[in-house]
């Protein structure tokens, strides 16, 4: 029988969109890379942003890392934030409602 592996290490990282369909292409965008490691697993989800006040558009992407250790959590959330820059990154060069407009 195998040994059921126990992750506890865990961490939630809400990332905010100023739209739910970024936010929703963020997801579908970053959730194509699966983890390498099976000591690694996440989810993602798409939900309204908590602090959003009048603002019912501003949603976040709430991504839960959990692992069987720090640095296998650490390795991978560094190499998801890299992925999330790149996907920010390209959504401002592409699209125009993706940072707020300056005041």
């Amino acid at each position: 029988m195998a040994a059921v592996m126990e992750f506890p290490c865990s961490l939630v990282l809400d990332i905010p969109f100023p739209t739910a369909r970024l936010a929703t292409v963020a997801l579908q965008a970053l959730s194509v890379d699966k983890e390498i490691s099976p000591s690694v697993r996440k989810s993602f989800a798409v939900r309204a942003a908590e602090d959003a006040g009048a603002d019912t558009d501003k949603t976040v992407l709430r991504t839960t890392y959990e692992a069987t250790t720090n640095r296998m959590l650490r390795v991978s959330v560094n190499a998801f934030l890299d992925s999330v820059g790149l996907v920010v990154e390209v959504m401002e060069g592409l699209d125009v409602d993706v940072l707020a407009e300056a005041t």
